[in-house]
C-alpha cells in the first residue's frame, strides 16, 4: 500500500477494540512520516509508537494507522542515504527494527556511528539508556 497523500478515516468498530478508541485515523503518506523522521535531531531518537502518536496529534485525530507509517518507515530506508535519518527510529522497547537495509545489523551499525550504545544480549538488540535519548516532540 502506498499513500501518497494522507487521508484520514473513520476507526472502524473492528479496529475500536484494536485501538481501544472510537473516532479518526490518520494513513500518513511517505512525505509526512519522512517530515517528522528529518526533525529528529542528531544523537536522539523516535520510537514508533511515538512517532505514531505524533502524527496522530499533529493531524489532530485519535490514532495513526501502523501499517502505513511501517511501510513510509520502509520506503524512507530504501531511499537512503541522502534521505531522512531513519535510523533515529527504534521500536517502542529499544529494539532495533529488522526492515530497515541492512536489518537489525546495518540499523546497529548507523546507531553506533552517531554514539549510541547497543545493547545485543537480547534476542532483538536494542538501544542501550534509550529512554534518555527521546527527542521532545513540541
Amino acid at each position: 500500500m502506498d499513500v501518497t497523500q494522507d487521508a484520514v478515516v473513520d476507526i472502524s468498530e473492528a479496529l475500536e477494540r484494536f485501538f481501544g478508541c472510537s473516532g479518526k485515523m490518520l494513513k500518513p503518506s511517505r512525505a509526512t512520516v519522512e517530515a517528522l523522521v528529518r526533525s529528529i535531531p542528531e544523537n536522539q531518537i523516535l520510537t514508533t509508537d511515538l512517532l505514531r502518536a505524533e502524527l496522530a496529534r499533529r493531524s489532530q485525530v485519535q490514532v495513526t494507522c501502523p501499517y502505513c507509517a511501517k511501510q513510509a518507515l520502509k520506503a524512507i530506508g530504501k531511499a537512503a542515504p541522502d534521505g531522512a535519518p531513519f535510523w533515529r527510529v527504534v521500536k517502542a522497547n529499544g529494539e532495533l527494527i529488522s526492515y530497515f537495509p541492512g536489518g537489525v545489523e546495518g540499523h546497529a551499525a548507523l546507531l553506533k556511528d552517531e554514539g549510541f550504545v547497543i545493547d545485543d544480549r537480547p534476542k532483538t538488540p536494542r538501544v542501550q539508556g534509550f529512554k534518555d535519548h527521546l527527542v521532545r516532540l513540541e
